[in-house]
C-alpha cells in the first residue's frame, strides 16, 4: 500500500499540516522541519500526491502540448523536447492531438477539463485563431513555431517563414538554376503562405529564371512523393525548394523511381534539418529551423507567462541557416 501522510506525520514527529506544506510550493516552512520531513519522506518512500497538491495550490501544473500533424518525423523531436523541458520545470505535459480539429473552441472546452495551468501550440500549420482562443478564455499560451507578427496577439516563438522562402530562393540562385520550383505543404497553411510569398518575392527581381510552383496535400513524405511525381510528369524544374524535410524525402523517392538522379537531373532543397534528413542514404541539403532553440525559449517563455498572466505578448524569431549535403549542385564560383 502507498505510504500516507499520516505515516510520514509520525515518523518525523510533526503535525500533518506540517508535511503537507513541507511539499507545497510556497508554503511557509522553517529549514529543520523541511528537512525532518523530507528525512521522514526517504525512509517510508513517500511521494506526495500531485493531484491532491493542486486542490490546494489552485495549479495543476499540466501544460497542454497541442499539436495536428502527427505523420511529420520532425515532431518526434519536437515533442522530445517539449515533454523532457517541462517535466525539468516540474510541469508535467498533457499531448493532445489536433489534427481533425478545425473549431478552436472544442480546443479551449477540452483543455479546460484537464485544468491545464497553461498551452503550448506547438503547429507551423494551425491558424492563429487557435491559440489567440486559449489567451481569451483566460488560459496562458504560447504558439511554438507560429507565424511571426511585429505586433502578435499571443506569444510567438519561431522562425520568419518569409525570410526562410527568400533564403531558399537565393540558395538557388547561387547555383546557377535557370528554372527553380517551389514545392509547399498544404496551401491552407501558415508556414506554406508565408514561405511561399517570401520565394517568388525574391524571385520576382531576377526575370531571367523561370519559376513555377505546386503545393503537396499536406506535410507528409506521402504527400511529398505524390506531387514530385505529378510534377515530373509534366515540365519539371532543374531545383525544387520544397518548403519541409518529409517533403523532400517523398520528393527524392519520386526522384529515383522515374529514373532521375538527384542533384544531377533534379536539385532538392528541404527545411528544418530534423535528424532523417544527415542520414548518408538521404543526405538532404536543407534549410536548418533551430528546434531546441525555439522549444527552450517556449518553455521559458510559458513559465515566465505563469507568474505573470498579464505579459504582453511578444515575438521570439530566430534565424535560420543553410545545411550543405547531397542534393543540390555546387555554389557557382566567381
Amino acid at each position: 500500500m502507498a505510504v500516507t501522510l499520516k505515516e510520514v506525520a509520525e515518523r518525523a514527529g510533526v503535525s500533518r499540516s506540517a508535511v503537507s506544506r513541507t511539499f507545497t510550493d510556497g508554503a511557509s516552512v522553517s529549514d529543520v522541519m523541511r528537512r525532518k520531513v523530507e528525512k521522514a519522506a526517504r525512509e517510508l518512500g513517500y511521494s506526495p500526491n500531485a493531484l491532491a497538491s493542486s486542490l490546494t495550490t489552485g495549479r495543476t501544473k499540466l501544460i497542454g502540448l497541442v499539436s495536428n500533424n502527427f505523420h511529420n518525423p520532425i515532431f518526434l523531436e519536437v515533442f522530445d523536447l517539449f515533454t523532457r523541458g517541462l517535466q525539468d520545470r516540474g510541469l508535467r505535459p498533457l499531448l493532445v492531438n489536433l489534427s481533425d480539429e478545425v473549431d478552436p473552441e472544442n480546443s479551449v472546452r477540452m483543455l479546460r477539463q484537464y485544468s491545464v495551468d497553461g498551452v503550448v501550440v506547438a503547429s507551423s500549420t494551425l491558424p492563429p485563431g487557435f491559440a489567440k482562443a486559449f489567451r481569451d478564455a483566460g488560459v496562458p499560451v504560447v504558439h511554438s513555431f507560429g507565424r511571426y507578427s511585429s505586433a502578435p496577439e499571443v506569444h510567438v516563438v519561431g522562425i520568419d517563414n518569409r525570410e526562410a522562402g527568400r533564403l531558399a530562393a537565393r540558395t538557388l540562385m547561387e547555383r546557377g538554376y535557370s528554372h527553380v520550383g517551389f514545392m509547399g505543404g498544404p496551401e491552407s497553411a501558415s508556414s506554406t503562405q508565408d514561405r511561399y510569398e517570401g520565394f517568388m518575392t525574391e524571385m520576382s527581381a531576377h526575370s531571367k529564371i523561370r519559376v513555377s510552383y505546386s503545393f503537396a496535400k499536406a506535410y507528409s513524405f506521402d504527400a511529398g512523393r505524390e506531387e514530385m511525381l505529378r510534377v515530373l510528369a509534366a515540365s519539371p524544374a532543374e531545383a525544387f525548394f520544397c518548403g519541409d524535410d518529409v517533403l523532400s524525402i517523398g520528393a527524392l523517392s519520386a526522384i529515383e523511381d522515374s529514373g532521375l538522379e538527384c542533384p544531377k537531373d533534379v536539385g532538392i532543397l528541404g527545411l528544418n534539418d530534423m535528424e532523417m534528413a544527415r542520414w548518408n542514404n538521404i543526405n538532404l541539403t536543407t534549410i536548418r529551423q533551430p528546434i531546441r532553440q525555439i522549444v527552450t525559449s517556449s518553455i521559458e517563455l510559458m513559465v515566465a507567462t505563469l507568474d505573470e498572466r498579464d505579459r504582453y505578448p511578444e515575438a521570439r524569431i530566430f534565424s535560420c541557416t543553410v545545411v550543405e549535403r547531397g542534393t543540390l549542385r555546387p555554389v557557382l564560383k566567381g
